[in-house]
């Protein structure tokens, strides 16, 4: 997911689970598609000669799922507030990503936005990626997603 749109809508809806410092919010739906865009006014002409028509969109991730609602879009919130640092941001994410890839199968299709609501403690993880912070977020995750797919 990358509209704004789209998170406000799936972060309005109550966190299908919470943890100490994740919340997973779920919306059964799709991502709104992405607005045409407008049409140039003007001669029509470019400089370059004719414009190329692309067949295959770029964006293919509305056409993935079957319309069953099978297929799972996943949003990222992770506030500087909470993470300071960007090694650490990188690092929930990647941790985040992972651990809903492992889960999708047991997760119900729709869009899916997991949000960091407290930050780690700087007192025991002192290192922005170190292998501990990976390991805590990691097992956090974990049970974060185990309690969604209830």
């Amino acid at each position: 997911m990358v509209r704004s749109v789209d998170f406000e809508r799936v972060l309005r809806c109550p966190p299908r689970a919470r943890t100490a410092h994740f919340a997973l919010h779920h919306l059964q739906g799709r991502p709104t598609p992405a607005a045409k865009p407008a049409p140039r006014s003007g001669s029509g002409e470019l400089s370059t000669g004719e414009v190329p028509v692309a067949v295959v969109p770029v964006d293919d991730s509305l056409a993935k799922g079957s319309d069953d609602g099978s297929a799972h879009w996943l949003g990222l919130v992770i506030p500087k507030r909470h993470a300071r640092r960007s090694v650490t941001r990188s690092l929930l994410k990647r941790q985040i990503r992972v651990a809903a890839s492992s889960h999708e199968p047991s997760l119900p299709g729709g869009l899916w936005v997991v949000r960091l609501r407290a930050g780690f403690d700087r007192q025991a993880f002192p290192s922005a990626a170190s292998t501990a912070l990976s390991a805590a977020a990691r097992a956090e995750l974990v049970t974060l997603f185990q309690r969604a797919s209830r």
